[in-house]
């Protein structure tokens, strides 16, 4: 009887144990996220979208982080439909989206890192995404040093336009003295009467 008892128990525990890893694939499974692009380069003062498409059983609370080399901080927490908090940083730039994406407008340079989506559902079971962003300075040096270059040009183009007007005007003298050289003087032409 004590062997009976054994063997049950070992069916009862083996039933738990299945039981508890089915319910976790199923919690692991009932959150997923998807995003076509994970990488981003825009230029600083551009626009960002990071888009997200997830699935998930309840309402889910959304939450996007930024993260860099020494800095961590909440940009936003929402539930579609419930309520929404912004952090002040990012206040008057973000916009999130139903569907779990947001916006990020007027890029600066401090905006490049790594964005992470965090999806939990009611259970408190959660999934996370991450994005990388990378911020491009728009190189304002390059276009000033091309428009110096191109006034520089302009200037060294005048000038020699000027030289060879002036060169000009000086082959046209030199010409009209050696003509005047040429030609025989007439002093003592005498008119006849008719």
């Amino acid at each position: 009887m004590l062997m009976w008892h054994f063997r049950l128990c070992n069916v009862q525990d083996v039933a738990v144990f299945l039981s508890i890893t089915l319910y976790l694939c199923h919690l692991a499974e009932a959150i997923s996220i998807y995003s076509p692009q994970r990488s981003l380069t825009r230029s600083v003062q551009d626009d960002v979208m990071f888009s997200v498409e997830f699935n998930c059983s309840g309402i889910p609370t959304i939450q996007w982080t930024f993260m860099s080399g020494a800095v961590s901080r909440a940009i936003g927490t929402w539930q579609p439909g419930v309520y929404i908090n912004i952090t002040v940083d990012y206040s008057s730039r973000v916009r999130l989206y139903e569907n779990g994406s947001m916006s990020l407008s007027h890029l600066r340079l401090q905006d490049g890192g790594f964005y992470v989506v965090t999806v939990t559902d009611s259970t408190g079971s959660s999934k996370d995404a991450g994005f990388v962003l990378k911020v491009n300075e728009v190189l304002y040096e390059d276009l000033q040093y091309l428009s110096v270059a191109a006034v520089a040009l302009a200037f060294c183009a005048g000038l020699l336009m000027l030289a060879m007007w002036l060169l000009h005007k000086a082959c046209r003298k030199i010409r009209a003295r050696r003509r005047k050289k040429q030609m025989p003087e007439n002093d003592a032409t005498e008119l006849q009467p008719l």
